[in-house]
Protein backbone atom coordinates (compact mmCIF):
# COMPACT_ATOMS: atom_id res chain seq x y z
CA UNK A 1 0.00 0.00 0.00
CA UNK A 2 1.27 3.45 -0.90
CA UNK A 3 2.34 5.90 1.78
CA UNK A 4 0.33 8.95 2.71
CA UNK A 5 0.77 11.87 0.34
CA UNK A 6 1.08 15.24 2.08
CA UNK A 7 -0.29 18.13 0.09
CA UNK A 8 1.68 21.35 0.30
CA UNK A 9 -0.87 24.04 -0.51
CA UNK A 10 1.79 26.76 -0.72
CA UNK A 11 3.74 24.78 -3.32
CA UNK A 12 0.61 24.23 -5.39
CA UNK A 13 -0.20 27.97 -5.22
CA UNK A 14 3.34 28.78 -6.36
CA UNK A 15 3.03 26.35 -9.27
CA UNK A 16 -0.32 27.93 -10.21
CA UNK A 17 1.28 31.38 -10.15
CA UNK A 18 4.05 30.12 -12.44
CA UNK A 19 1.38 28.85 -14.85
CA UNK A 20 -0.19 32.28 -15.03
CA UNK A 21 3.11 34.18 -15.25
CA UNK A 22 4.49 31.98 -18.03
CA UNK A 23 1.17 31.43 -19.82
CA UNK A 24 1.61 27.65 -19.61
CA UNK A 25 -1.38 25.32 -19.52
CA UNK A 26 0.17 22.78 -17.14
CA UNK A 27 3.22 22.21 -15.00
CA UNK A 28 4.52 19.16 -13.15
CA UNK A 29 6.93 19.04 -10.22
CA UNK A 30 8.53 16.01 -8.56
CA UNK A 31 10.50 15.91 -5.32
CA UNK A 32 11.35 13.10 -2.90
CA UNK A 33 9.18 10.58 -4.74
CA UNK A 34 6.08 12.80 -4.72
CA UNK A 35 4.77 14.34 -7.89
CA UNK A 36 2.34 17.23 -8.31
CA UNK A 37 0.77 18.26 -11.61
CA UNK A 38 -1.12 21.54 -11.85
CA UNK A 39 -3.14 22.29 -14.98
CA UNK A 40 -5.54 25.00 -15.99
CA UNK A 41 -8.27 25.14 -18.59
CA UNK A 42 -7.31 27.52 -21.32
CA UNK A 43 -9.87 28.45 -23.90
CA UNK A 44 -8.18 28.77 -27.24
CA UNK A 45 -9.77 30.98 -29.84
CA UNK A 46 -8.62 29.99 -33.28
CA UNK A 47 -8.29 32.71 -35.84
CA UNK A 48 -8.86 31.09 -39.19
CA UNK A 49 -7.32 32.70 -42.23
CA UNK A 50 -9.73 34.23 -44.67
CA UNK A 51 -10.18 32.73 -48.10
CA UNK A 52 -8.41 35.75 -49.58
CA UNK A 53 -5.29 35.15 -47.49
CA UNK A 54 -5.13 31.51 -48.62
CA UNK A 55 -5.54 32.28 -52.31
CA UNK A 56 -2.21 31.64 -54.02
CA UNK A 57 -0.67 34.58 -55.77
CA UNK A 58 -0.41 33.42 -59.38
CA UNK A 59 2.28 35.46 -61.11
CA UNK A 60 2.20 36.23 -64.80
CA UNK A 61 5.40 35.25 -66.62
CA UNK A 62 5.68 38.66 -68.29
CA UNK A 63 4.98 41.17 -65.54
CA UNK A 64 5.47 39.16 -62.34
CA UNK A 65 2.11 40.55 -61.20
CA UNK A 66 -0.90 38.40 -60.42
CA UNK A 67 -2.65 37.18 -63.54
CA UNK A 68 -6.40 37.81 -63.09
CA UNK A 69 -7.75 35.31 -65.63
CA UNK A 70 -5.72 32.30 -64.46
CA UNK A 71 -6.75 30.28 -61.43
CA UNK A 72 -5.02 27.39 -59.65
CA UNK A 73 -7.64 25.01 -61.11
CA UNK A 74 -6.37 25.87 -64.61
CA UNK A 75 -2.96 24.48 -63.64
CA UNK A 76 -3.96 21.19 -61.99
CA UNK A 77 -3.73 19.28 -65.28
CA UNK A 78 -0.88 21.30 -66.80
CA UNK A 79 1.93 19.00 -68.00
CA UNK A 80 4.56 21.23 -66.37
CA UNK A 81 2.83 21.42 -62.99
CA UNK A 82 4.95 20.64 -59.95
CA UNK A 83 2.44 19.27 -57.46
CA UNK A 84 2.76 18.90 -53.73
CA UNK A 85 3.74 15.31 -52.86
CA UNK A 86 2.38 15.74 -49.32
CA UNK A 87 0.26 17.78 -46.98
CA UNK A 88 2.26 20.45 -45.17
CA UNK A 89 3.47 24.03 -45.26
CA UNK A 90 5.33 25.27 -48.32
CA UNK A 91 8.34 27.56 -48.07
CA UNK A 92 10.00 29.35 -50.98
CA UNK A 93 13.40 29.79 -49.29
CA UNK A 94 15.70 27.79 -47.03
CA UNK A 95 15.16 30.17 -44.09
CA UNK A 96 13.22 33.34 -43.30
CA UNK A 97 14.67 36.36 -45.06
CA UNK A 98 16.73 34.30 -47.51
CA UNK A 99 16.32 34.52 -51.27
CA UNK A 100 13.71 32.26 -52.86
CA UNK A 101 14.88 29.01 -54.43
CA UNK A 102 13.16 29.97 -57.69
CA UNK A 103 11.03 32.78 -59.09
CA UNK A 104 9.10 33.38 -62.30
CA UNK A 105 11.48 33.51 -65.25
CA UNK A 106 14.24 31.38 -63.68
CA UNK A 107 15.74 28.56 -65.73
CA UNK A 108 16.07 25.42 -63.66
CA UNK A 109 17.90 22.15 -64.05
CA UNK A 110 17.06 18.59 -63.03
CA UNK A 111 17.67 18.04 -59.32
CA UNK A 112 17.56 21.73 -58.40
CA UNK A 113 15.67 22.49 -55.18
CA UNK A 114 12.46 24.35 -56.02
CA UNK A 115 10.88 24.74 -52.58
CA UNK A 116 10.57 23.10 -49.17
CA UNK A 117 7.48 21.48 -47.68
CA UNK A 118 7.41 21.13 -43.91
CA UNK A 119 5.45 18.10 -42.76
CA UNK A 120 5.48 16.86 -39.18
CA UNK A 121 8.44 19.13 -38.29
CA UNK A 122 10.53 17.70 -41.14
CA UNK A 123 11.74 19.99 -43.93
CA UNK A 124 11.36 18.14 -47.24
CA UNK A 125 13.15 19.70 -50.23
CA UNK A 126 11.19 19.36 -53.47
CA UNK A 127 13.54 19.01 -56.42
CA UNK A 128 12.96 19.54 -60.13
CA UNK A 129 12.28 16.36 -62.08
CA UNK A 130 12.84 18.15 -65.38
CA UNK A 131 14.68 21.18 -66.68
CA UNK A 132 12.84 24.22 -67.95
CA UNK A 133 11.73 27.74 -67.13
CA UNK A 134 9.50 28.69 -64.19
CA UNK A 135 6.44 30.37 -65.72
CA UNK A 136 4.12 30.49 -62.69
CA UNK A 137 4.47 30.40 -58.91
CA UNK A 138 1.13 29.25 -57.48
CA UNK A 139 1.74 29.56 -53.73
CA UNK A 140 2.53 32.12 -51.08
CA UNK A 141 5.39 31.54 -48.66
CA UNK A 142 4.40 29.64 -45.48
CA UNK A 143 1.06 28.63 -47.01
CA UNK A 144 -0.56 25.31 -46.07
CA UNK A 145 -0.76 22.94 -49.05
CA UNK A 146 -2.65 19.74 -49.81
CA UNK A 147 -1.44 16.59 -51.51
CA UNK A 148 -1.54 17.02 -55.30
CA UNK A 149 -1.96 20.81 -55.19
CA UNK A 150 -0.07 22.52 -58.06
CA UNK A 151 2.72 24.73 -56.75
CA UNK A 152 4.81 25.71 -59.77
CA UNK A 153 4.59 25.52 -63.53
CA UNK A 154 7.76 24.66 -65.43
CA UNK A 155 7.77 24.82 -69.21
Amino acid sequence: MAGKFNIDGDAIRQLAEILVETDLSEIEYESDGSRVRVARNVQMVATLPTAASLTPQVQSPTSGKPAPSETPQDFASHPGAIKSPMVGTVYSSPEPGAASFVKVGDSISVGQTLLIIEAMKVMNPIKAQKAGKVTHVLFSDAQPVEYGEPLLIIE
